[in-house]
C-alpha cells in the first residue's frame, strides 16, 4: 500500500469528520461510498465491518447488502440505521455512548440528508481504495492504554528519559523523539499513516536478530507488533501519560438498567460490563454483607447480636445504618491505621544489625485518632509532612511529622554518619513519592529514570526538602534519636493540666503567707545568731534528688581505702586536711578512695555531679565510675584535663559516647566549686558545667552514643579504673543528684558559708545564692507548721508534676535546621561523590511549586493542591484496593509508564475529583464505596466468569479475599471473646515462639511476652521488630516494615493452616470460643450452630453441620479415653479456664472450634 493513497483517504475522512456545514450540502450530490462510508469507517466498521471475529449482530456496513433491510430511501425516520444513531436511550444508541465514538450532530445530519436524497450507493471503490478505507476501520488504538506500555516495557530502558544512558540519541518517550529524530539507518522513526516505511516498525518486525529491536532481549509478540502497526497507520497520535494530566470530573454515564445503580460508581461499572456483554451479580445475602462490611471497616467481625439485629431490620436503609455505625466506631481508625502503618514503614525498632528499640507509638495513636476524627486527607497529609512548620504548631501536629522518622536508622559502630544522612533522605523521597504520588522516584537516585520523565537532578532537588532535619547519621541504639519531643497522651495532658491548676492554687496560697514567712524567718535568724552554743553551728544544703553524698570530713564509714602510700597515713586512715566545708580528703596522685557502688547513671539518665576542688595539678580524675576498656575508657566521670573541666560518658573513647569540657580553665591551688549536669539527651548540648555557681561555655568533644553505658564499676574518688592520671590536690563535699539541678540550686550547693554565717551577715550584703540558702533552710527545717505544710504542698505538687513529665513517652519528629544543610546531586548516587549543589524543588513533569519559601510546608501544600494530578488518584485507588483486593490501577505503587492502565479510567477520575470536592472527606469516600451496588454484589462466580475475568477487573462480582494477617488474629480474638477493647498505647508482646530473638540481639534484648489484657490486644499494637517480625504475621504475608508497602500481597501456603491449628493464640481462642458457647447451656446442635455463626455470620448448611457434629463426637470419644490429653489441650494459654465445665466436653468443643477457625469461610472475606 502506498502512503499517498492512505494519506488521501485520511484527508477525505478529516474533511468529512470536521465538516461543520453538512446540512448545506446539496442532497443530490451525496453518495454512500464517497460521503457516508468514510464517516462510518471511524465509528461503526470496527463492530460492523469485514472482521467476522468482531462483527456484531451479523451486520456489515461496508457492502451494499444492508441498504435493502436497514434503509428506507427518502424516509430517515423509518430507516433502522438512522433510528439507532439518533436513539434517545443511551444503551440502544449506536455507536454506544461509552465507546466515545458517537456521531456529531453534523454527521447525523449528513446521514439524514443522504437518506432523503435517495440513499444512493455511488461509484464502487477500487480494491486499493477499499483496502485503504477499511484500514482506518480497524480497531482504534488507544496510545496510553496500548502503545505506551509496549514502548515502556521494551524500549524506554535504552531510548527513554535517561539521557546519560540513551542509545543512538533516540528517544521514544516524547513526541519530539518520534517526530524529529531519525535513526542511524537514515529513515524516519515514525511516519504517521505509514508503518511500513517507519523505522520503528521495520526494526521491531525485522527477522534478522542483528537488526531486530529490542536487542539482546525477547522480541515483541505478534500482538504487540500489530498494535504498533495499527497505531502508526492510524496517524501515530501521541498522548501525554494519563497520570500526569490533572483529572477532570467526567459526566456520569447513563445506566442501561436504571434499577441497579445505587450511586455513580455503579454507572461507571455498569457501562464497562455492558461493553463486555456482562451483567452484574446479584446482591450478597444479608449475613455475608454485614460480615463483609464490618471486617472491611473495622477489621473485626460483627457480633452475633449485630448480625441478628441486621437480619431482623427490614427497613430500606438498614444497610446504610450499619455503615454509619461502623464509620463512627473507634475500630474504624484502627482498621485504617493498619494500611497506613505499612505505607509509613512503622516499627518499634531501628532495624539494621542491632535493631534496638525505639518509641514511636504516639505517632501510631495519632494516626488512629486522625482517622476516627475524620481529619481531612489534605490536612492529614500536610501535618505528617510539615506539621512542625505550621503556625503555632500544636503537639499533635508535631507528633504527626513522625511519619518521616519511621525509617530504619543505623547505630552501628564504624559507620560514616554522612552516608546514612543520605540514606535517610533517600528513604523519605522513596516513601513520600510512592505513598502520595505513586511514583518510583527512587529509580532516579543514580541516573535519570529509565521509564518516567524524572531526572536525577530532580531526585536530589526533591530530597532537599527532607535533608534539612536536625538529625545525626548515627542514631542511638536503644532509644529515640534526636530530634524527638515529649509526647504525652491525651489522658496525660489532662492530668498535667489538672496538676498545673492545683499547683497554681498551692503557690497562691503559699504566696499569701509571704509576710508571715518574712516575720518568722527574721525571728529565726536572730535566734541563730544569738545562740550561746558556739559548737552547734547550723548548716543546710539542697537535698531533693540527692543520691550520694560524701562529705569527706574524716568519716570513712562505708568507704574503702585504695592505693595508700605509707608516708601519708595518719593512724591508718586516709589523709585529711582543712577543707572548704569542714575537712577535706587530700590526694597526691597515688591515693584514691573506693566508695562502693553508686546508683546507675546511663546515657538516658538525668544527673548532677558536684564537688569542691583544690587542684595542685592541671590533670586528674575528680571522681568517676569507669574503667579501662578494649577501646579506651568505659563509664562516666568528672575530670580535670589541662586545667579544663570535662564531663565524659563513654562506651568507646573514640566513637561511642558523649563528652564536653569547658573552654575556660580553672585556677590551681585554690578552692573552687564544680557542678556538672546532664539531661539524658545523649548529646553534649544536654551538658552544663558550672564553676562557683556560674555556667561556663562548653566545647562538645564526643557526640556518638550507640551502646548502653556499662554499670559494673565502683565509684572512685580521685581516680578511675583507667589509665587516666589520678587527682592531685584536695576534694571536699562530693555530691551526686538524680536530677538536673537548676541554676538556682547549683548556686546554693556552691555556697560554702554555713547558715549561721549567712544569718550573721547584713541582709543587704548577702549574695542571691546565700539568701536562697538561708530561705530554703528555714522553710525546710524551722518554719511554723502552717508555713511548712503550705511549702511542702508546693514542693510535692512540683515533684508530682516532674514525675508525670518524666513518664511522658517521646516520639521522633521532623525539625528544620538553620542554616540549611546543603544538598548535592550525587554522582552514581554515592554519598562521597557530590556533583553540583541543588535546592528544593519538585519534578518538572508536575505543576510548579507555589511562590514563597521552598521548604517542607510549601511542598506539603503543593502536594495537596487540586492541580496535582496524582495525589487524589493515588489515594482513592488505595481505598478501592482495600475493598476489592486490587486497585482501579493494579500497580498501586506505580502510576508511571511502567504501571498498569486503569481498568475504569473515568471512574478513577470521578472518584478523585469527588474526593477533592468533598473536602478530602475520608469517611465519606469509604461510605460511597461500600454503599455502592458494585460493592454489595455477591462474590459467587461461575467457572466461566473466573476464566474470563480471574482478577475481577471488570467488577461483575464482589472480590473474595483471604483476610490480611492482622485481621485473622484479631478475628480469632474477637469471636473467642478474648479481644481487649483498649484503644492506643504502647506496643505489646503477644505469644511468640520461645527464643525468637536469641540469635540476633545483643545483651539486654529479650522478647517480653505481655500478660493480662495486653496479651489480647489487636495485632496493630504488636511490638514490631524489623529483623524478627512476628512469625504468625509473616506467614500470612504481613509486611516486615523494613520499607514502605502500599500494595500488599496474598499467598496461600500449608504453613498458614499449620499456624492456625497449632499456634497457642488460636488454640487458646478455640478453647475460649468453646467455653463461651458451653456457658450458654444449649444442646450440642445449637452450640455447634452458634460457634459457626459467631465465626462466619451464616447458618451452617446441613452438610456443614453434619461434619461439625461428626467431628465433635469423634473428639468426644477420643478424650473420654484420654482425659490427660484433654486437660493438656484446655490448659493452653494464659486466660482463665472455666473449671466448672467438663474438660472432656470442653476439649471436644475446642477441637471443633479450632476446625471452624481454620475454615476457608472463616479466614476469607466473601
Amino acid at each position: 500500500m502506498k502512503s499517498g493513497n492512505l494519506l488521501k483517504i485520511i484527508s477525505t475522512l478529516a474533511a468529512v469528520l470536521l465538516s461543520s456545514n453538512s446540512a448545506a450540502q446539496a442532497t443530490d450530490s451525496l453518495s454512500y461510498t464517497e460521503d457516508i462510508l468514510p464517516l462510518f469507517s471511524t465509528t461503526c466498521l470496527d463492530c460492523h465491518g469485514p472482521d467476522e471475529t468482531r462483527r456484531m449482530m451479523n451486520l456489515r456496513l461496508d457492502t451494499q447488502d444492508f441498504l435493502s433491510s436497514h434503509i428506507v430511501p427518502g424516509n430517515p425516520n423509518e430507516s433502522l440505521i438512522y433510528q439507532r444513531i439518533t436513539h434517545g436511550d443511551a444503551v440502544r444508541k449506536m455507536p454506544p455512548v461509552s465507546s466515545g465514538r458517537s456521531l456529531t450532530d453534523d454527521q447525523i445530519e449528513t446521514v439524514r440528508s443522504w437518506i432523503i436524497s435517495g440513499a444512493e450507493w455511488g461509484v464502487d471503490l477500487s480494491a486499493a481504495e477499499q483496502a485503504d478505507l477499511l484500514l482506518v476501520a480497524e480497531r482504534q488504538i488507544n496510545f496510553t492504554r496500548e502503545v505506551r506500555p509496549i514502548l515502556s516495557r521494551n524500549c524506554f530502558q535504552c531510548h527513554g528519559p535517561d539521557d546519560q544512558n540513551r542509545q543512538m540519541g533516540l528517544r521514544l518517550d516524547s513526541p519530539e523523539g518520534f517526530s524529529g529524530a531519525r535513526g542511524a539507518f537514515g529513515g524516519p522513526v515514525v511516519l504517521p499513516g505509514n508503518a511500513q516505511d517507519s523505522l520503528l516498525f521495520q526494526r521491531i518486525s525485522a527477522s534478522a536478530e542483528n537488526i531486530r529491536m529490542p536487542r539482546d532481549r525477547e522480541a515483541l509478540t505478534e500482538d504487540e507488533i500489530e498494535t504498533l502497526r495499527l497505531w502508526i497507520n492510524q496517524g501515530a497520535q501521541w498522548e501525554s501519560h494519563w497520570a500526569f494530566v490533572p483529572p477532570e470530573k467526567p459526566n456520569v454515564p447513563a445506566a442501561s438498567d436504571e434499577s441497579w445503580p445505587i450511586n455513580s460508581i455503579d454507572n461507571f461499572v455498569l457501562r464497562l460490563l455492558d461493553e463486555e456483554g456482562l451483567s452484574p451479580s446479584q446482591e450478597a445475602d444479608k449475613a455475608t454483607l454485614i460480615r463483609r462490611v464490618t471486617l472491611d471497616l473495622t477489621g473485626i467481625p460483627p457480633t452475633l447480636e449485630e448480625v441478628n439485629e441486621f437480619l431482623a431490620d427490614n427497613s430500606p436503609n438498614a444497610y446504610e445504618k450499619v455503615v454509619d455505625r461502623l464509620l463512627q466506631s473507634p475500630r474504624f481508625g484502627e482498621r485504617m491505621a493498619v494500611e497506613w502503618l505499612d505505607a509509613a514503614r512503622y516499627a518499634d525498632t531501628n532495624g539494621y544489625q542491632t535493631d534496638g528499640e525505639r518509641s514511636m507509638w504516639r505517632w501510631r495513636d495519632w494516626v488512629i485518632n486522625a482517622y476516627n476524627d475524620n481529619l481531612p486527607f489534605d490536612q492529614f497529609t500536610v501535618e505528617q509532612l510539615a506539621g512542625d512548620m505550621l503556625p503555632n504548631a500544636t503537639l499533635d501536629q508535631r507528633i504527626a511529622t513522625a511519619f518521616n522518622r519511621n525509617h530504619s536508622l543505623s547505630a552501628e559502630g564504624g559507620i560514616v554518619p554522612e552516608e546514612f544522612l543520605v540514606e535517610y533522605a533517600v528513604d523519605r523521597v522513596a516513601t513520600t513519592s510512592t505513598v502520595w504520588l505513586g511514583l518510583t522516584f527512587a529509580c532516579a537516585r543514580c541516573h535519570d529514570h529509565k521509564f518516567d520523565p524524572l531526572q536525577q537532578r530532580e531526585f536530589y532537588e526533591f530530597s532537599a526538602f527532607f535533608n534539612n532535619i536536625d538529625e545525626r547519621g548515627k542514631g542511638f541504639k536503644y532509644v529515640n534519636s534526636p530530634p524527638f519531643i515529649a509526647a504525652p497522651t491525651r489522658d496525660q495532658q489532662s492530668e498535667l493540666k489538672e496538676l498545673e491548676e492545683r499547683l497554681a492554687k498551692a503557690r497562691l496560697a503559699f504566696a499569701d503567707l509571704e509576710n508571715t514567712i518574712n516575720a518568722e524567718q527574721e525571728q529565726w535568724e536572730d535566734s541563730v545568731v544569738g545562740s550561746s552554743d558556739i559548737d552547734a553551728e547550723v548548716d543546710w544544703n539542697v537535698k531533693e534528688g540527692l543520691l550520694v553524698h560524701h562529705a569527706l570530713d574524716g568519716d570513712i564509714s562505708g568507704i574503702q581505702v585504695g592505693q595508700i602510700v605509707e608516708a601519708t597515713l595518719e593512724n591508718g586512715l586516709p589523709h585529711f586536711v582543712d577543707g572548704r566545708i569542714g575537712a577535706a580528703a587530700s590526694f597526691d596522685g597515688d591515693r584514691f578512695i573506693t566508695a562502693g557502688n553508686s546508683p546507675n547513671l546511663g546515657y538516658e539518665n538525668e544527673f548532677t555531679l558536684s564537688a569542691w576542688v583544690y587542684p595542685t595539678a592541671d590533670t586528674g580524675v575528680i571522681f568517676s565510675r569507669a574503667s579501662e576498656g578494649d577501646q579506651g575508657e568505659v563509664g562516666w566521670g568528672l575530670y580535670l584535663e589541662n586545667g579544663k573541666i570535662r564531663l565524659n560518658l563513654s562506651t568507646r573513647t573514640l566513637d561511642d559516647g558523649v563528652a564536653a569540657e569547658t573552654i575556660q580553665s580553672i585556677q590551681l591551688n585554690r578552692w573552687q566549686h564544680i557542678t556538672a549536669t546532664y539531661d539524658g539527651s545523649k548529646t553534649p548540648e544536654g551538658m552544663r558545667i558550672y564553676v562557683n555557681g556560674e555556667s561556663l561555655e562548653l566545647e562538645g568533644l564526643l557526640d556518638l552514643v550507640g551502646n548502653r553505658l556499662p554499670q559494673r564499676y565502683p565509684l572512685r574518688i580521685g581516680a578511675s579504673g583507667s589509665s587516666k592520671p589520678n587527682f592531685r590536690g584536695n576534694l571536699d563535699d562530693i555530691r551526686i543528684y538524680g536530677r538536673v539541678l537548676p541554676s538556682e540550686d547549683v548556686a546554693v550547693v556552691a555556697t560554702a558559708e554555713t547558715i549561721t554565717e549567712i544569718a550573721g551577715m547584713d541582709s543587704n550584703s548577702r549574695s542571691p545564692a546565700q539568701s536562697d540558702k538561708l530561705r530554703l533552710s528555714f522553710l525546710n527545717q524551722y518554719a511554723s507548721p502552717e508555713i511548712r505544710v503550705s511549702y511542702s504542698r508546693v514542693q510535692d505538687l512540683e515533684n508530682e508534676r516532674e514525675a508525670l513529665r518524666e513518664s511522658f513517652p517521646t516520639v521522633m519528629v521532623m525539625e528544620e535546621m538553620t542554616p540549611r544543610r546543603p544538598t548535592y546531586r550525587l554522582n552514581r548516587g554515592v554519598y562521597d561523590n557530590p556533583g553540583e549543589e541543588v535546592f528544593p524543588n519538585t519534578p518538572s513533569i508536575l505543576p510548579p511549586l507555589p511562590a514563597g519559601d521552598k521548604n517542607r510546608l510549601t511542598f506539603a501544600n503543593w502536594l495537596v493542591d487540586v492541580e496535582n494530578p496524582l495525589m487524589s488518584r493515588v489515594t482513592v485507588n488505595r481505598f478501592w484496593q482495600m475493598y476489592f483486593g486490587t486497585g482501579i490501577v493494579k500497580t498501586a505503587d506505580n502510576f508511571g509508564s511502567q504501571g498498569e492502565y486503569p481498568s475504569h479510567p473515568e471512574m478513577l477520575d470521578w472518584l478523585a475529583t469527588n474526593f477533592v470536592d468533598s473536602g478530602w472527606d475520608i469517611k465519606e469516600m469509604q461510605r460511597l464505596i461500600v454503599t455502592s451496588a458494585t460493592y454489595r454484589q455477591s462474590s459467587v462466580a461461575s467457572p466461566e466468569m473466573i476464566e474470563r475475568d480471574p482478577e475481577n477487573r471488570l467488577l461483575a462480582r464482589a472480590t473474595r479475599m483471604r483476610l490480611p494477617a492482622q485481621m485473622i488474629r484479631d478475628q480469632a480474638l474477637a469471636i473467642s471473646g478474648l479481644l481487649t477493647e483498649k484503644i492506643g498505647g504502647p506496643s505489646v508482646g503477644p505469644y511468640q515462639p520461645a527464643g525468637l530473638w536469641d540469635d540476633i540481639v545483643e545483651r539486654g534484648q529479650e522478647y517480653q511476652q505481655s500478660t493480662g489484657e495486653d496479651l489480647y490486644r489487636r495485632s496493630l499494637y504488636t511490638f514490631w521488630k524489623r529483623t524478627r517480625p512476628a512469625p504468625a504475621m509473616i506467614t500470612f504475608d504481613s509486611s516486615t516494615r523494613e520499607t514502605h508497602i502500599v500494595a500488599p500481597t496474598r499467598t496461600n501456603t500449608p504453613l498458614q493452616a499449620l499456624n492456625l491449628m497449632n499456634d497457642v493464640t488460636y488454640t487458646e481462642a478455640a478453647r475460649a470460643l468453646a467455653q463461651r458457647v458451653m456457658q450458654q447451656g444449649l444442646n450440642v446442635d445449637d452450640n455447634l450452630t452458634t460457634m459457626y455463626r459467631i465465626a462466619t455470620a451464616r447458618e451452617p448448611q446441613a452438610r456443614v453441620h453434619s461434619v461439625l457434629a461428626g467431628a465433635f463426637e469423634e473428639h468426644l470419644q477420643e478424650y473420654r479415653s484420654n482425659r490427660a490429653s484433654a486437660l493438656q489441650l484446655v490448659s493452653e494459654g494464659e486466660s482463665e479456664r472455666d473449671e466448672t465445665l467438663d474438660i472432656v466436653e470442653l476439649a471436644a468443643y475446642q477441637m471443633v472450634a479450632s476446625l471452624i477457625l481454620n475454615l476457608d469461610g472463616t479466614i476469607t472475606r466473601d
